[in-house]
Protein backbone atom coordinates (compact mmCIF):
# COMPACT_ATOMS: atom_id res chain seq x y z
CA UNK A 1 0.00 0.00 0.00
CA UNK A 2 1.32 3.39 -0.60
CA UNK A 3 0.63 7.20 0.26
CA UNK A 4 -0.95 9.37 -2.74
CA UNK A 5 1.34 11.87 -3.16
CA UNK A 6 1.06 12.81 -6.99
CA UNK A 7 -2.03 13.03 -9.46
CA UNK A 8 -1.29 12.95 -12.97
CA UNK A 9 -3.67 14.21 -15.11
CA UNK A 10 -3.88 14.12 -18.86
CA UNK A 11 -4.82 16.74 -21.16
CA UNK A 12 -6.88 16.44 -23.90
CA UNK A 13 -10.48 15.33 -23.36
CA UNK A 14 -9.83 14.58 -19.45
CA UNK A 15 -8.82 18.12 -18.54
CA UNK A 16 -10.47 19.90 -21.17
CA UNK A 17 -12.63 18.42 -23.89
CA UNK A 18 -10.61 19.67 -26.38
CA UNK A 19 -10.64 16.95 -29.38
CA UNK A 20 -14.08 17.23 -31.28
CA UNK A 21 -14.58 20.95 -30.36
CA UNK A 22 -10.79 22.15 -29.81
CA UNK A 23 -8.38 20.38 -32.15
CA UNK A 24 -10.52 19.47 -34.66
CA UNK A 25 -11.50 23.16 -35.19
CA UNK A 26 -8.42 24.44 -35.31
CA UNK A 27 -7.40 21.39 -37.64
CA UNK A 28 -10.15 22.93 -39.92
CA UNK A 29 -9.31 26.53 -39.21
CA UNK A 30 -5.45 25.73 -40.51
CA UNK A 31 -6.59 23.92 -43.50
CA UNK A 32 -8.36 26.56 -45.01
CA UNK A 33 -5.12 29.05 -44.29
CA UNK A 34 -3.33 27.01 -46.29
CA UNK A 35 -5.23 26.18 -48.99
CA UNK A 36 -5.58 22.33 -48.79
CA UNK A 37 -9.62 21.63 -49.48
CA UNK A 38 -10.44 19.07 -46.30
CA UNK A 39 -12.22 19.15 -43.42
CA UNK A 40 -11.94 16.80 -41.12
CA UNK A 41 -15.75 15.94 -39.99
CA UNK A 42 -16.58 14.86 -36.59
CA UNK A 43 -16.57 11.36 -37.13
CA UNK A 44 -13.18 11.15 -38.81
CA UNK A 45 -11.85 12.80 -36.52
CA UNK A 46 -12.51 10.54 -33.66
CA UNK A 47 -11.05 7.77 -36.03
CA UNK A 48 -8.15 9.87 -36.38
CA UNK A 49 -7.97 10.06 -32.78
CA UNK A 50 -6.48 6.30 -32.10
CA UNK A 51 -3.24 7.79 -32.95
CA UNK A 52 -1.51 9.77 -30.65
CA UNK A 53 0.43 13.28 -31.42
CA UNK A 54 -1.61 15.94 -33.48
CA UNK A 55 1.42 15.74 -35.89
CA UNK A 56 1.60 12.22 -36.01
CA UNK A 57 -2.13 12.24 -36.92
CA UNK A 58 -1.42 15.14 -39.83
CA UNK A 59 1.37 12.65 -40.72
CA UNK A 60 -0.94 9.60 -41.41
CA UNK A 61 -3.57 11.17 -42.68
CA UNK A 62 -1.46 12.82 -45.71
CA UNK A 63 0.05 9.35 -46.16
CA UNK A 64 -2.95 7.43 -46.29
CA UNK A 65 -6.67 9.23 -46.87
CA UNK A 66 -5.56 12.94 -47.68
CA UNK A 67 -2.47 11.78 -49.98
CA UNK A 68 -3.25 13.79 -53.15
CA UNK A 69 -3.54 16.81 -51.23
CA UNK A 70 -0.12 17.10 -50.16
CA UNK A 71 0.63 21.07 -52.48
CA UNK A 72 3.05 20.34 -55.01
CA UNK A 73 7.23 20.60 -53.92
CA UNK A 74 6.10 20.71 -50.52
CA UNK A 75 7.85 18.01 -48.11
CA UNK A 76 5.21 16.14 -45.88
CA UNK A 77 7.58 16.81 -42.65
CA UNK A 78 7.57 20.56 -43.90
CA UNK A 79 4.17 20.40 -44.32
CA UNK A 80 2.94 18.70 -41.20
CA UNK A 81 5.20 21.05 -38.86
CA UNK A 82 3.64 24.22 -40.25
CA UNK A 83 0.07 22.99 -39.94
CA UNK A 84 0.70 21.90 -36.66
CA UNK A 85 2.80 25.37 -35.53
CA UNK A 86 -0.69 27.01 -37.29
CA UNK A 87 -3.06 24.87 -35.40
CA UNK A 88 -1.73 24.89 -32.11
CA UNK A 89 -1.79 29.02 -32.58
CA UNK A 90 -5.80 28.94 -33.92
CA UNK A 91 -6.41 26.25 -30.60
CA UNK A 92 -4.68 28.71 -28.00
CA UNK A 93 -7.02 31.36 -29.45
CA UNK A 94 -9.78 29.08 -28.88
CA UNK A 95 -8.89 28.65 -25.42
CA UNK A 96 -8.05 32.44 -24.66
CA UNK A 97 -11.44 33.72 -26.42
CA UNK A 98 -13.24 31.24 -23.58
CA UNK A 99 -14.40 28.39 -25.91
CA UNK A 100 -13.33 25.45 -23.97
CA UNK A 101 -14.17 25.33 -20.61
CA UNK A 102 -12.64 23.26 -17.85
CA UNK A 103 -14.65 19.58 -17.38
CA UNK A 104 -16.79 19.09 -14.24
CA UNK A 105 -14.77 18.45 -10.98
CA UNK A 106 -10.90 19.10 -12.38
CA UNK A 107 -10.24 22.37 -10.58
CA UNK A 108 -11.76 21.13 -7.50
CA UNK A 109 -9.99 17.94 -7.75
CA UNK A 110 -6.83 20.11 -8.32
CA UNK A 111 -7.38 22.48 -5.23
CA UNK A 112 -8.29 19.93 -2.60
CA UNK A 113 -4.84 18.26 -3.86
CA UNK A 114 -2.88 21.60 -3.40
CA UNK A 115 -4.55 21.71 -0.14
CA UNK A 116 -2.86 18.19 1.14
CA UNK A 117 0.61 19.03 -0.85
CA UNK A 118 -0.44 16.55 -2.88
CA UNK A 119 1.35 17.06 -6.27
CA UNK A 120 -0.21 17.89 -9.47
CA UNK A 121 0.79 17.12 -12.89
CA UNK A 122 0.30 16.96 -16.43
CA UNK A 123 1.08 14.42 -18.53
CA UNK A 124 -0.07 14.92 -22.54
CA UNK A 125 0.70 14.81 -25.87
CA UNK A 126 -0.64 17.91 -26.57
CA UNK A 127 2.13 21.06 -27.64
CA UNK A 128 3.73 22.62 -24.73
CA UNK A 129 2.38 26.38 -25.42
CA UNK A 130 -0.91 25.18 -25.67
CA UNK A 131 -0.19 23.53 -22.36
CA UNK A 132 0.75 26.58 -20.83
CA UNK A 133 -2.15 28.74 -22.16
CA UNK A 134 -4.78 26.27 -20.65
CA UNK A 135 -2.60 26.63 -17.49
CA UNK A 136 -2.60 30.70 -17.93
CA UNK A 137 -6.59 31.32 -18.95
CA UNK A 138 -7.91 28.61 -16.93
CA UNK A 139 -5.54 27.03 -13.97
CA UNK A 140 -4.27 29.99 -12.94
CA UNK A 141 -5.21 29.47 -9.29
CA UNK A 142 -3.82 25.87 -9.35
CA UNK A 143 -0.49 24.70 -8.43
CA UNK A 144 0.90 22.20 -11.19
CA UNK A 145 4.61 21.28 -10.17
CA UNK A 146 4.72 19.25 -12.93
CA UNK A 147 4.35 19.72 -16.85
CA UNK A 148 5.33 16.68 -19.61
CA UNK A 149 4.19 17.82 -22.66
CA UNK A 150 4.32 17.72 -26.62
CA UNK A 151 7.35 15.68 -27.68
CA UNK A 152 8.99 15.44 -24.42
CA UNK A 153 9.22 11.26 -25.10
CA UNK A 154 10.26 10.10 -28.53
CA UNK A 155 7.25 7.00 -28.25
CA UNK A 156 3.75 8.52 -27.46
CA UNK A 157 1.19 7.31 -25.90
CA UNK A 158 0.06 3.75 -25.20
CA UNK A 159 3.72 3.64 -24.56
CA UNK A 160 4.22 4.09 -21.49
CA UNK A 161 7.60 6.38 -21.48
CA UNK A 162 5.70 9.54 -20.23
CA UNK A 163 4.44 7.88 -17.24
CA UNK A 164 7.58 6.50 -16.62
CA UNK A 165 9.32 9.75 -17.08
CA UNK A 166 6.93 11.35 -14.65
CA UNK A 167 8.02 9.26 -11.48
CA UNK A 168 11.74 9.63 -12.88
CA UNK A 169 11.09 13.64 -12.31
CA UNK A 170 8.72 13.86 -9.45
CA UNK A 171 11.04 10.79 -7.77
CA UNK A 172 7.89 8.71 -6.53
CA UNK A 173 7.08 5.09 -6.76
CA UNK A 174 4.06 3.76 -9.12
CA UNK A 175 2.16 3.11 -5.67
CA UNK A 176 2.33 6.28 -4.95
CA UNK A 177 0.28 7.94 -8.19
CA UNK A 178 -2.62 7.97 -9.31
CA UNK A 179 -3.83 8.91 -13.22
CA UNK A 180 -6.80 10.64 -14.54
CA UNK A 181 -7.35 9.66 -18.42
CA UNK A 182 -9.99 9.78 -20.56
CA UNK A 183 -8.64 7.42 -23.39
CA UNK A 184 -7.82 3.52 -24.01
CA UNK A 185 -4.21 4.85 -25.20
CA UNK A 186 -3.86 6.67 -22.44
CA UNK A 187 -4.82 4.06 -19.90
CA UNK A 188 -2.36 1.59 -21.46
CA UNK A 189 -0.03 3.98 -21.31
CA UNK A 190 -0.11 4.42 -17.81
CA UNK A 191 -1.18 0.86 -16.62
CA UNK A 192 1.70 -0.21 -18.54
CA UNK A 193 4.08 2.25 -16.10
CA UNK A 194 2.07 0.04 -13.41
CA UNK A 195 -0.18 3.34 -12.03
CA UNK A 196 -3.27 2.49 -10.77
CA UNK A 197 -5.90 4.57 -13.52
CA UNK A 198 -9.27 6.61 -13.40
CA UNK A 199 -11.11 7.05 -16.50
CA UNK A 200 -13.35 9.79 -17.06
CA UNK A 201 -14.96 9.13 -20.47
CA UNK A 202 -16.11 11.87 -23.12
CA UNK A 203 -18.05 11.67 -26.47
CA UNK A 204 -15.17 10.13 -28.50
CA UNK A 205 -13.75 7.94 -25.44
CA UNK A 206 -17.13 6.48 -24.00
CA UNK A 207 -17.31 3.28 -26.37
CA UNK A 208 -13.86 2.47 -26.32
CA UNK A 209 -12.18 -0.21 -24.22
CA UNK A 210 -11.28 1.24 -20.91
CA UNK A 211 -11.72 -2.32 -19.00
CA UNK A 212 -8.07 -2.15 -17.68
CA UNK A 213 -8.70 1.33 -15.97
CA UNK A 214 -9.44 0.89 -12.44
CA UNK A 215 -12.39 2.74 -12.63
CA UNK A 216 -14.42 4.34 -15.43
CA UNK A 217 -16.69 7.42 -14.76
CA UNK A 218 -18.46 9.95 -16.82
CA UNK A 219 -16.54 12.85 -15.13
CA UNK A 220 -15.02 13.90 -11.56
CA UNK A 221 -18.55 15.98 -10.66
CA UNK A 222 -19.70 19.21 -9.88
CA UNK A 223 -22.98 21.03 -8.53
CA UNK A 224 -23.93 20.93 -12.09
CA UNK A 225 -22.84 17.57 -13.61
CA UNK A 226 -23.62 14.33 -11.41
CA UNK A 227 -20.90 11.72 -11.79
CA UNK A 228 -22.17 8.29 -12.88
CA UNK A 229 -20.02 5.22 -11.72
CA UNK A 230 -19.71 2.82 -15.38
CA UNK A 231 -17.01 0.47 -14.10
CA UNK A 232 -14.71 0.01 -11.37
CA UNK A 233 -13.95 -0.47 -7.88
CA UNK A 234 -15.00 2.66 -6.37
CA UNK A 235 -17.54 3.68 -4.34
CA UNK A 236 -18.56 8.07 -4.10
CA UNK A 237 -18.18 9.45 -0.39
CA UNK A 238 -20.88 11.95 -2.17
CA UNK A 239 -23.04 10.39 -4.33
CA UNK A 240 -22.59 13.69 -7.18
CA UNK A 241 -18.82 13.54 -7.16
CA UNK A 242 -15.50 12.19 -7.58
CA UNK A 243 -13.66 12.89 -4.24
CA UNK A 244 -9.95 13.43 -3.08
CA UNK A 245 -10.79 11.30 -0.48
CA UNK A 246 -12.37 8.56 -3.33
CA UNK A 247 -8.92 8.94 -4.87
CA UNK A 248 -7.13 7.77 -1.75
CA UNK A 249 -9.77 4.65 -1.55
CA UNK A 250 -8.88 4.29 -5.48
CA UNK A 251 -5.05 3.78 -4.90
CA UNK A 252 -5.26 1.45 -2.16
CA UNK A 253 -8.98 -0.33 -2.35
Amino acid sequence: MGQLKAILFDMDGTIIDTEKDGHRVAFNKAFVQFGINTKWEISEYHQLLKISGGKERLKFYFQEEGKNLLPKSTSLDDLVKELHLLKTELFISLIENGQLPLRPGIRRIMKEANEKNILVGICTTSNEKAVNAIIKSLLSDVRIELILAGDVVKRKKPDPDIYLLSLKRAGLTANEVLVVEDSENGVIAAKNAGLKVLATVNEYTRDENLSLADAVVTSLGDDQEKTQVLAGNINLKNKQKVSLSDLIALLNP
